[in-house]
């Protein structure tokens, strides 16, 4: 069966609002194997709305609808699709309860507007919303079956979950396709060279696709295996992981799909071991992705973006002799910072970044894009000077900080940190 998601909405068509909605729908869609084969935006015009539901209702069997079912006057998709399944718009008593519940449960009386949101195309099937005030609806269009979501994530999310999933495999029945994804994270390897080196994959397996996803400065390398037979799409796809962990290995980062970030985190609390972070270029990147990730107070202790001399000096207890004889962007004075992260913090190890992000400050010395990286453990402590032929201030950041990560996660796991 072929799949199409339509997100509505002017703030999605003009790039105002990202549209997060259709590629989580796909992603639900295709573990649960339907065939996603195009994503639409289309803004709150009710002719254009009307011309993409014919569109679809032509070449698609099943399709998402997320967006314009609130009570405002720009909400026009239960009229569309009134409209182009040539049927009545008329008040639904089942859609009505689902948004009387809804005001009920939070001792709010339902205002005349909220009845419009009760009012369907005649015939549909009602998707109940327990979370919202819009109801959602299944409408045959042709041979095409629309399911009409509201655009809030949450509220989608869980109607997706809970009724629209099930009710498409109940549609499907045996008629089914199996997927299986699998992700593999990789670092400091262009795309264009990776492309170059897995290429050959693919043409050794029948169900299953390689693609690259550049997700900067990290690079996710996806298996899309896709076939009738669940246990032969399933071997296929674990032997091509195998094969990309084999040639890829010296950039692997996660065998699962993780960020550098969610990895590294992942390793210390598996390790029961912590770690504090010193920045000055970074400015706070590298204390801000770590932190991204939930449950983090578990193995993040101190952050601290020291990025005068003066900060170095009185809060990581840099040596005054080290900023004059070496200066700040330097490997001796990031080991120095590493050093007084970690024992600020009482930490297993302490990461520190200084460097010239650009696109002024460089010398010839050290040219915009240097950067000095320490990690420090109770054992010892070791800087690394690396240079990035960028010029861009925030692409230098984001490397400068994955650099780092990278660089706890390699001594760590003692593997090459050249």
């Amino acid at each position: 069966m072929r799949c199409e998601i339509l997100s509505t909405g002017d703030e999605l068509r003009s790039g105002s609002i990202v549209d997060t909605n259709a590629p989580y729908i796909a992603k639900r869609l295709e573990e649960s194997g339907m065939f996603i084969s195009r994503h639409t935006c289309v803004g709150d015009s009710e002719d254009e709305l009307i011309d993409i539901l014919k569109e679809i209702s032509k070449r698609a069997d099943i399709a998402i609808v997320t967006g314009g079912l609130g009570p405002t006057n720009d909400d026009i998709t239960s009229k569309a699709a009134s409209f182009v399944s040539e049927t009545d718009l008329v008040f639904n008593e089942e859609a009505y309860e689902t948004v009387k519940r809804f005001f009920k449960s939070r001792n709010v009386e339902i205002s005349e507007t909220n009845k419009k949101q009760a009012y369907l195309p005649q015939g549909s099937d009602v998707i109940p919303n327990k979370i919202g005030t819009a109801p959602g609806f299944i409408c045959k269009v042709s041979d095409c079956s629309f399911f009409f979501l509201p655009g809030v994530p949450f509220e989608m999310k869980k109607m997706l979950k809970e009724f629209v999933i099930p009710k498409i495999s109940e549609m499907n029945g045996d008629d089914k396709i199996f997927n299986k994804i699998e992700s593999v994270t990789l670092f400091n390897l262009p795309e264009s060279k990776a492309g170059e080196i897995l290429s050959p994959i693919e043409a050794n397996y029948k169900y299953v696709r390689v693609g690259l996803r550049a997700k900067f400065p990290e690079l996710q390398i996806k298996l899309y295996g896709t076939g009738e037979i669940e246990n032969e799409v399933i071997n296929e796809v674990e032997k091509a992981k195998r094969e990309v962990l084999e040639i890829a290995s010296d950039w692997v980062v996660s065998e699962d799909g993780l960020s550098l970030a969610e990895e590294l985190g992942k390793l210390l609390v598996n390790r029961s071991e912590t770690v504090a972070i010193a920045e000055s270029c970074t400015g706070g990147l590298i204390s801000s992705t770590l932190t991204d990730i939930s449950g983090s107070s578990d193995f993040f202790l101190f952050s601290g973006v020291t990025y005068s001399n003066d900060a170095k000096m009185k809060v990581l207890n840099v040596s005054e002799d080290t900023l004059i004889k070496y200066g700040a962007v330097d490997v001796e004075t990031a080991k120095e910072m590493a050093e007084g992260a970690r024992k600020a913090a009482g930490a297993t190890y302490g990461i520190s970044t200084s460097g010239i992000a650009g696109p002024t400050g460089g010398t010839e010395d050290k040219p915009v894009g240097t950067v000095c990286i320490g990690i420090s453990s109770e054992s010892e402590t070791k800087g690394f000077k690396i240079i990035y032929k960028s010029n861009f201030r925030k692409i230098n950041k984001m490397i400068f900080a994955a650099k780092a990560l990278d660089l706890l996660r390699r001594y760590i796991l003692k593997l090459n940190m050249n």
